[in-house]
């Protein structure tokens, strides 16, 4: 019964060995490790409050400016002639006097069929982002204990080590009990001293 128990501490020890190695926990740990690190900067509560501020205070102000320019780009193919004919000019003449008096707003008229583009994707790139907004901030506080961990790559060594030292003992109690001659020292009376004749 000894020896089953230490031939089972034995095959213990070596799986707390070679199940480390078998799963790459070393380097899946040193990526983890990695990862943690570089998230450290955007999960700090400063960082996620600024994050929220940006999607909830700005990017989802532009929902409404988005739903509203495909419209706002048809009135605007009206305005030219309109502006013509109320002016009795060309819409050549028009365009000539917007773009002398007015740059600015030229340039806006001349880039808003590509504005167009990007606005609408600005509602589905909102729903598609909110989740990671509040994903961060549910999980602030379990960043912050998984980051006050020992480093990942210490994980595979407590392991390895305790494998180790069951491994070695149960090793050595086997071999004591096939070999107690290798193992255990010969314990026996000292041999007397002899006495020094007078």
């Amino acid at each position: 019964m000894r020896r089953l128990t230490l031939s089972l501490f034995l095959a213990i020890g070596v799986g707390l060995i070679v199940a480390p190695l078998a799963m790459g926990m070393f380097s899946r740990a040193s990526n983890g490790e990695k990862m943690v690190n570089s998230f450290r900067p955007i999960m700090q509560p400063a960082h996620v409050t600024t994050t929220a501020d940006y999607y909830y205070n700005v990017f989802t102000k532009l929902r409404p400016f988005a739903l509203v320019m495909p419209g706002v780009q048809q009135d605007v193919q009206k305005l030219i002639p309109a502006m013509a004919k109320a002016m009795h000019m060309t819409p050549a003449q028009v365009q000539q006097m917007l773009a002398t008096q007015f740059p600015s707003l030229t340039k806006m008229l001349q880039a808003l069929p590509q504005g167009v583009k990007v606005f609408q994707r600005v509602p589905p790139g909102l729903d598609f982002y909110k989740s990671l907004v509040t994903t961060m901030q549910a999980n602030v506080t379990n960043y912050k204990s998984v980051d006050e961990l020992p480093a990942m790559g210490f994980f595979p060594w407590f392991f390895v080590i305790p494998g180790i030292m069951l491994l070695l003992a149960a090793a050595y109690l086997l071999v004591g009990d096939v070999r107690p001659d290798l193992v255990w020292p010969k314990l026996g009376p000292k041999p007397a001293t002899p006495t020094p004749a007078h």
